[in-house]
């Protein structure tokens, strides 16, 4: 792609045309269909425009509600007079690696206004919940000009947390009646909320499950990073009720960041962890690619025993670093 047409691709969708957004995302979610300087033209573009989006990550179980939520939330934050991009994440299949875009589907009643931007992408066999792409999606979201940048993560587990690494504020919501209040007791999970959201409020186990989590939190003392003490709110997204008070929450651990000054801290921490997301994504290509080429002979050693996997790997390591 020429200059001029980048410049013009830019221009537009700076100026809010869907179009030309949508398919500027296109090129920067798949980086391998157009050259390395359009890329790189386009990010830094977006990247030296970007630093003031509020990045908010929400996790949960499948089936919690999660997309429900987001479209209230949505709701709220226009009425607020604010942009919205959502970036819902979807699992891939192990064998195809495809996937199917289903969370658009609940956020169907946003889709003619022109200040949100839903994009869905899928983990492509991507451990830990993000591609490379997904952070790069989430940059240019910002560079954009979007006041608000939901992520909708692929769901929550001891290690699908990654969503801790590009967020500012982290939503773990949670559903009462399925044992799903055990979960956020578990090591990995009650670290990655800054906000716990009791969905489905409704249900007479929802008093139960806002009073053990609150005890967890008042009990370990614990803290993120950055001194915030999570809090928890009591909501039913079909309902409408609590988002409000959500909304609020939500608001007050921004300000916390802000006043600390880890609002920018987390936005140098998000672009450092791209670039080794990337590189990791880049470095696995290269040793799968060397493997199929080069490494049946190794490969043979192994399987026939005269070689074990550990020195195997050294070898392959040490021969991949001569080709760097």
């Amino acid at each position: 792609m020429s200059k001029n047409n980048i410049d013009t691709l830019l221009y537009r969708a700076l100026n809010g045309d869907i179009r030309a957004i949508s398919k500027l995302l296109t090129i920067i979610e798949f980086p391998a269909d157009h050259d390395i300087e359009t890329i790189s033209s386009i990010m830094r573009n977006l990247m030296n425009r970007g630093g003031k989006a509020h990045i908010i990550g929400v996790t949960g179980s499948p089936g919690v509600g999660k997309s429900t939520l987001i479209s209230k939330l949505i709701s709220l934050f226009r009425d607020r007079n604010e942009r919205v991009a959502v970036l819902s994440i979807d699992p891939s299949s192990p064998f195809t690696l495809g996937s199917f875009m289903g969370n658009r589907i609940r956020m169907q009643s946003h889709s003619l206004d022109p200040n949100v931007f839903i994009r869905s992408t899928a983990t492509r066999g991507v451990t830990g919940g993000l591609s490379p792409s997904s952070v790069l999606l989430i940059e240019a979201f910002d560079g954009l000009g979007f006041d608000k940048i939901i992520i909708e993560s692929v769901g929550v587990g001891q290690t699908d947390v990654d969503i801790i690494n590009v967020s500012h504020t982290v939503i773990n919501v949670l559903m009462p009646g399925a044992g799903d209040e055990i979960q956020a007791m578990k090591a990995g999970i009650m670290e990655i909320g800054d906000i716990y959201v009791v969905n489905k409020s409704d249900k007479p186990e929802a008093d139960l499950v806002y009073r053990q989590l609150t005890e967890i939190i008042r009990s370990s003392k614990y803290k993120s990073k950055y001194g915030w003490v999570p809090k928890v709110v009591k909501v039913s997204s079909i309902m409408g009720h609590g988002i409000s008070e959500l909304g609020d929450i939500i608001d007050e651990h921004r300000k916390f960041l802000i006043d600390r000054g880890s609002f920018s801290d987390i936005i140098i921490h998000r672009r450092v962890y791209s670039v080794e997301l990337i590189l990791k994504y880049i470095i696995e290509e290269k040793i799968r690619k060397d493997l199929k080429k080069d490494g049946s002979d190794i490969l043979d050693k192994v399987v026939s025993g005269n070689i074990d996997p550990y020195t195997a790997s050294l070898t392959i390591y040490n021969k991949l670093a001569k080709t760097c």
